[in-house]
Formats: C-alpha cells, sequence, structure tokens
C-alpha cells in the first residue's frame, strides 16, 4: 500500500477483516519509560496510518490533564502514561509527521488536549466520528459504528473513570486500549463508504480544518457571572452576590482539586445570588444538600455578606446589534437545512458554523469574493457557491 498521501490522491481503501474478539488480544504495551517511548516510536513511525486516543481526568481535577495515551498499529496496542514520562517530545514528532494517517475517533477534544498540554500539532488525520455523520450516520459514536459494522460490543462503563490515578484497573486498561484497536478497521469501511458515495473529499477538507484546533481560553468567573446574569436576569446587587460566590468557589475548587462544578453547580450559585439568605436555613432550599451545608454553609453566607456591602458590579454592554448579520445568518441557516436535508445529514455537514459566521459577516457578492471566505473549503464551493451567493441575495 502507498503513504497516506496517496491514498487520499488515488482514493485507495482496503477493507480488511474484523481482528479478534477483545478476550483474545494479546496485552497492550505499557510504554512509561524513554527506552520504551523510542522504541514505540521507531514502530509508529514506520506505519502508513495509527489509531490515536486520549483519556484526561476532566471529571476528578479542578484543571484537568491528560492522563493517558493510546496508539494502535494493526499488530499491536500501545498505552502511553504521560503522568511517568519527564516529556512526549517523541510522541509530539510522531504525531507532527504528516506521511502518516492518525485515525481518531470524535477528534476536536482529543486534539485540544493534546495542543493544551504539549503544543502538539496533529497533521493527517481521519476522524472516524465524523466521517460517520458524512456519509449520514446519525448514530456515530465509537460502541454503534463498531457494533453496526463488526458486531463488536464496547464496555464504556470506564468513560467516567478517575484517570489521573495510578495503578489503573484491568478494566481501566482494557477500556483504554479497545478505544484505539479496531479504529484502523474501521477508518477502511469509512473511507471506501466515502469513495462510493462521493463524499470523500467532503471528508478530507473537514479533516484538514481540524488540523488547525484553537484551544478554548479557559472559562473565567466574568465568563459564568454575564452568563448567569443575563438568563437569570439578576439586578446589579444580585451579581455583586454571584461575583463574591464564584470567587469563593473557584478558591475552594482550587484546594480540592476537584473541578467547580463539582463544589457548587452554576444554578444553585444563581439561586444563592437572587435568594441571598442571612442565615443557613435557607440554603437547603436552594439546592444545597445537608453536607454541602456543612461543609461550605458558613463560607458562602460570608460571601453573600461581601456581596451585599461592596459596591454593584455592572456589566459592561455588549457590542452594538448587527441586524443585517443577524438576517444573512438566518438566510444562510434557512437554506443550510435545505441543502442538509438533500444529503441526508446533519446540518453543519452541509456548511460548518464557522464556515457559515463567516460567509455571514463578509457578506460576498460574487464568485470571487465568496472564494476568498471558503478558501479552505473548495469542495462545498465548488458544490454550494452559487446557491450561497443566491441565498444571500434572496
Amino acid at each position: 500500500m502507498g503513504r497516506p498521501g496517496a491514498d487520499r490522491r488515488e482514493g485507495r481503501h482496503d477493507i480488511i477483516r474484523p481482528m479478534l474478539a477483545p478476550e483474545k488480544i494479546d496485552a497492550p504495551v505499557w510504554v512509561d519509560s524513554i527506552p520504551a517511548m523510542e522504541s514505540m516510536a521507531g514502530d509508529l513511525s514506520a506505519r502508513e496510518r495509527v489509531a490515536v486516543d486520549t483519556e484526561s481526568n476532566s471529571l476528578h481535577a479542578y484543571r484537568e490533564q491528560v492522563c493517558l495515551v493510546q496508539f494502535s498499529t494493526v499488530e499491536r496496542d500501545y498505552l502511553v502514561d504521560p503522568l511517568a514520562l519527564p516529556g512526549l517530545a517523541t510522541v509530539g514528532g510522531v504525531l507532527s509527521d504528516a506521511r502518516i494517517e492518525k485515525v481518531f475517533h470524535a477528534a476536536e477534544y482529543d486534539l485540544i488536549c493534546l495542543r493544551r498540554d504539549f503544543d502538539f500539532r496533529v497533521r493527517t488525520l481521519f476522524d472516524t466520528a465524523h466521517a460517520a455523520r458524512v456519509l449520514g450516520n446519525s448514530a456515530a459514536g465509537l460502541d454503534s459504528l463498531l457494533a453496526g459494522k463488526f458486531g463488536i460490543e464496547l464496555d464504556k462503563r470506564q468513560q467516567k473513570a478517575d484517570w489521573g490515578r495510578r495503578p489503573l484497573t484491568a478494566e481501566q486498561i482494557h477500556y483504554a486500549r479497545l478505544d484505539t484497536h479496531y479504529l484502523l478497521q474501521l477508518r477502511e469501511v469509512l473511507g471506501a463508504e466515502l469513495v462510493e458515495a462521493g463524499r470523500w473529499d467532503l471528508a478530507l477538507e473537514d479533516f484538514h480544518r481540524m488540523e488547525d484546533v484553537t484551544v478554548p481560553r479557559i472559562r473565567t468567573d466574568d465568563d459564568v457571572l454575564r452568563r448567569l446574569g443575563t438568563r437569570l436576569q439578576l439586578s446589579a446587587r444580585e451579581l455583586t452576590v454571584l461575583g463574591e460566590l464564584l470567587a469563593w468557589r473557584e478558591g475552594e475548587a482550587a484546594k480540592l482539586d476537584r473541578p467547580v462544578y463539582k463544589v457548587v453547580n452554576d444554578e444553585i450559585l444563581g439561586a444563592i445570588a437572587r435568594a441571598a439568605p442571612a442565615d443557613a436555613d435557607g440554603l437547603p432550599i436552594l439546592g444545597l444538600s445537608p453536607r454541602q451545608v456543612s461543609i461550605w454553609g458558613e463560607a458562602i453566607l460570608a460571601a453573600v455578606g461581601r456581596g451585599m456591602v461592596l459596591p454593584p458590579v455592572q456589566l459592561k454592554p455588549g457590542g452594538p446589534r448587527d441586524d443585517a448579520m443577524i438576517a444573512r445568518v438566518e438566510k444562510l441557516k434557512q437554506w443550510r437545512k435545505a441543502a442538509a436535508k438533500e444529503l441526508g445529514v446533519e446540518s453543519d455537514i452541509a456548511l460548518p458554523r464557522s464556515t457559515l459566521l463567516d460567509v455571514a459577516r463578509r457578506a460576498p457578492r460574487t464568485g470571487e469574493e465568496l472564494a476568498e471566505v471558503m478558501h479552505d473549503s473548495p469542495t462545498r464551493l465548488k458544490q454550494y457557491g452559487e446557491q450561497i451567493l443566491k441565498a444571500l441575495s434572496g
């Protein structure tokens, strides 16, 4: 077989048979030393395609981190332990090697985590979840696809496990390796289906766009304050109380090393800010459990008290409303919905949200102007360019 680039140009997709049942798979290779990582990288670098996944501890830590990186080839599975290694530069070299196709399932979150924690840039990828969506599959979860294509059932009970704890359990290790073990053969099947359906180029331009992932900025208390204040229509005084509650929660979450929502969630803090209770008797009514009242009741009431005497908070007004822009967005959404229905896919497959907003913002009037906006979507430009311009002028 040729290199991945040749496969993409020529449309070669050799479908391979399903692998053995999970209970007959050889043990994965545990990578927690420099020699083991270099040996793995040598194997991966000689491959045309490798499967990749990550596991993070977002449900269990104040600041999440990548706690495991999984790779699979046709012959073996690797589990890389970033918590035991001084660095993963060797792994980054494999991920950035454009000659090797990296096969993910639902790649966006993995790409964000790899970029955020290690500044890794993944080049040449294939996303099996997105490929399934381009083909019109509404059930694009890995368990659904493997069950439908190969009759393989996955046990997802470890999905919310704490991947930052060591040692990992046997169940966690089994779960982690199966997240990549079947991806290569799933990629072969989906790739062939994309070619047969005439949608290979459509999927490929999305894969290219995924490579340039942007790490979202960390949500701040100001973000929560604005969102909750707007949704709950809080007064200036209530916003001031909420600001103090958010600051208390942030400090408590950092001290305990747990996600902020596992201290007290946004909705309960909003209710407390609005009610501004003067004593602990009013806290259970607002949603706090007896245990939360026992542990944090005094601190919460102290935050409420500070918020009641501080100068009132005033949210900065948003930018001016652009009614013409809003109208263009609505026109494009109506067109996109019809185009997607004709393809038998979800709306964002016909035109990704980012592209739709770029087109609406820049309001192209000619084919040349539209081509400049949609420079990274040549397939959609060719297929839908005239329709998009007509929808805008509608």
